[in-house]
């Protein structure tokens, strides 16, 4: 008889940030239907990974589904992995934390279920080739990737039925190639499919080894999946078939594969994910180059074998195509890099290192077919994780500075890009600047509260926009009795007409960007990005330089640019003196507009503010003009009020009041900015922060100067 060796798996996480109902929803429609299906089919046996975020959340919230998983892995039935706690991309983080990580996840799995976990789940199969070495040093013996990271190697589709070793300076891991074709069966198409497919591989001598491991979500979250797994009892059959062929299906876990099996060869894996990832982390005119090539390719009956040879990028790409990913990456980095200083002189820091390894979960640093990076709560719960911990070292590294307060800045090349950014930090905010791009506020940290105020996203292009265009209707998990579309197959919307909503920004959002206004432009134009710019400051370097007092420094950002004026680009000079105190929920910048022309010249000139206060149309969230009743105050809306000197954002959810105040009369524009992005249940439109915009119509003599001051305000309610 033939016969094949089976390994089954499942990997279940939820993202620091995301919504308690969420996580309920996870658990009723997946985790605990899927683990109430398995223990009545105790013949099958299969491999789980709970990143510690969602082992912690169902400690708390259904201690009897810990309870069913401890009894099922004395049982024999479930293999407990482990993986980076707070489910990191591993190869984002610097080595010591990712030992530290994989050390915590297998001494909590080993707390809860008392059996010490050998093998890991690699956070989106993200694999570099050093892994090896920290992953092995943590205790893990084994990890699984897709069969596409071998195939990346050279190896074809028979050398894939067993797992490799692989090692980077002398530390040994075992790696296990997961399959595509498994993936694309489990739970899309009949479960006959599978065992189809199964007895296709098997053989004679009975040594192959063949491995299913995905996410559990897939089992109930995803579109259709839920009826799919259990109202039509797919995962019931699925398990039934698997029992039934048990004469010829070796079905085993991953640690008794190592131990039966011998392995397969010595292999060195390139920096790979799986494939969709790879195609996501290139920028948007070569994912449609390469979705163009990949076409031609299938219609011209490229082989598969040939097909393996077609890679995209790899998932540092991301931090590359995505500024605000980078500084997120980068924040965290920060972070880590003080912890290990402070580290250094025995400090009790476990507190603030559980912050920073919290900051390091993977959700919000990319972005595919899933929300990530641009969902604010997500990247709101990583900057709030930073910012904590920020506190937390603070106590330690100023500690005789608690009473009188402190502030501290430098000149750093804080994001690795080749340009030095301004780093303020005071005892109550931080202030991070960038001179290369308008000297804007890129981070607006109000640590009472552990919040970026300048959490936003700029407006881009993405590769599947195009889709919206060729909508006429949203479709739907095409489905049957047997089969359900895959998330990857499907476009789903969440509200109708979202292609009129596709605005891109040509400068990266943030705070204090000068503006030029053409005499025509409106505040929809401007809203919308499509207004006629008519200077050089908005996205060009400024001078920097720091004057520094005792709890008192002045941070001096300057440029000489020019600006159109009837016909004539006239050189104007634009500085900037910032000033930042400690002990103080404020900060205040001075600008200074001279026409360095021969000539008089009238400009219009506005300075953006943005402000992330997370949702932009809840009724407890709203703006404010002192004196006067907006017909709409969402912090969505947008609207004009002229002749004012002050306006507020309040957020009673927050229990914060963010206020600017001019020194001078100001026309005040407000506008929301908002993304059209993918994520699992198809195109959404978000709110990603509101921006305010004080404006002035001027005139200036040759040689003239005008200032204002704006003082931007941080209230808690």
């Amino acid at each position: 008889m033939v016969k094949i060796n089976l390994v089954l798996g499942t990997h279940n996480h939820q993202p620091i940030g995301n919504f308690d109902f969420v996580f309920e929803q996870a658990f009723q429609q997946s985790y605990l239907p899927f683990l109430n299906v398995l223990q009545q089919h105790p013949r099958i046996r299969i491999a789980q990974h709970y990143s510690g975020i969602l082992f912690e959340w169902l400690t708390k919230n259904h201690p009897e589904l810990i309870k069913q998983l401890q009894k099922l892995v004395r049982s024999g039935q479930v293999e407990m992995m482990t993986g980076g706690y707070y489910e990191p991309i591993l190869t984002s983080i610097p080595e010591r934390d990712i030992i530290g990580q994989i050390k915590k996840l297998s001494q909590y799995v080993m707390k809860k279920t008392g059996v010490e976990p050998t093998g890991l789940w690699l956070t989106e199969r993200v694999w570099e080739p050093y892994l090896a070495g920290p992953i092995a040093k943590a205790g893990v013996k084994y990890t699984v990737m897709d069969d596409s990271h071998f195939k990346s190697a050279g190896l074809q589709d028979q050398n894939l039925f067993g797992y490799y070793i692989t090692e980077h300076e002398g530390e040994i891991l075992k790696i296990f190639p997961i399959s595509e074709r498994m993936r694309y069966l489990i739970p899309f198409q009949p479960p006959e499919k599978t065992i189809e497919f199964l007895r296709s591989l098997a053989t004679e001598e009975g040594d192959r080894l063949v491995v299913f491991a995905d996410d559990g979500e897939k089992f109930g979250v995803w579109p259709g999946t839920f009826v799919q797994c259990y109202e039509r009892k797919w995962l019931d059959r699925l398990f039934t078939l698997i029992e039934e062929n048990l004469d010829w299906i070796n079905l085993l876990t991953f640690s008794e594969a190592t131990r039966q099996l011998k392995p397969a060869g010595t292999i060195y894996l390139p920096t790979a994910s799986y494939r969709e990832m790879m195609e996501w982390a290139m920028p948007v005119n070569a994912i449609k180059d390469y979705e163009h090539f990949f076409q031609w390719c299938k219609d011209n009956h490229v082989s598969d074998a040939n097909l393996n040879f077609i890679k995209g990028g790899f998932w540092r790409n991301f931090l590359a195509k995505y500024t605000e990913a980078n500084n997120l990456q980068k924040r965290m980095q920060l972070g880590s890099n003080r912890l290990n200083r402070l580290a250094g002189s025995n400090h009790d820091l476990e507190t603030a290192r559980d912050l920073v390894y919290a900051g390091q979960c993977n959700c919000p640093y990319w972005h595919g077919v899933f929300g990530g990076l641009y969902l604010p709560h997500l990247r709101y719960a990583i900057y709030s994780n930073l910012i904590q911990a920020d506190v937390e070292m603070d106590k330690i590294e100023f500690r005789e500075q608690q009473k009188t307060g402190w502030v501290n800045s430098e000149i750093t090349d804080f994001n690795a890009d080749g340009y030095d950014e301004v780093v303020v930090q005071t005892d109550r905010m931080n202030l991070f600047f960038s001179p290369k791009n308008g000297g804007c506020l890129t981070e607006l940290d109000f640590k009472p509260k552990s919040i970026n105020l300048v959490d936003t996203m700029t407006r881009r292009p993405e590769a599947y926009h195009q889709k919206l265009f060729e909508l006429d209707k949203p479709s739907h998990p095409a489905s049957s009795d047997d089969s359900v579309a895959s998330i990857h197959d499907i476009v789903l919307t969440k509200e109708p007409g979202l292609d009129k909503y596709l605005n891109y920004d040509w400068y990266p959002r943030a705070s204090m960007l000068d503006h030029f206004l053409r005499p025509d432009s409106t505040l929809e134009s401007v809203s919308q990005a499509k207004y006629g710019e008519q200077s050089d400051f908005v996205n060009q370097p400024f001078e920097v330089s720091i004057a520094k007092k005792a709890n008192d420094h002045e941070l001096v950002l300057e440029r000489n640019g020019h600006v159109w004026v009837e016909g004539e680009f006239v050189p104007v000079n634009i500085k900037k003196k910032v000033q930042v105190k400690a002990r103080s929920d404020y900060y205040m910048v001075k600008y200074i507009v001279t026409n360095n022309h021969t000539r008089a010249i009238s400009v219009w000139f506005g300075v953006e503010f943005a402000t992330s206060l997370l949702a932009g149309n809840a009724p407890d969230r709203n703006y404010i003009v002192p004196g006067q009743t907006l017909q709409d105050s969402k912090l969505a809306s947008i609207g004009a009020v002229d002749n004012i000197k002050k306006i507020q954002l309040r957020d009673d959810w927050l229990g914060l009041q963010i206020s600017f105040e001019t020194s001078r009369e100001a026309a005040f524009w407000r506008y929301p900015i908002e993304t059209i992005s993918m994520s699992e249940a198809g195109f959404e439109r978000v709110y990603q922060c509101s921006i305010v915009m004080p404006n002035w119509k001027i005139t200036l003599e040759p040689g003239e100067q005008w200032n204002v001051t704006i003082k931007q305000g941080i209230e808690q309610l």
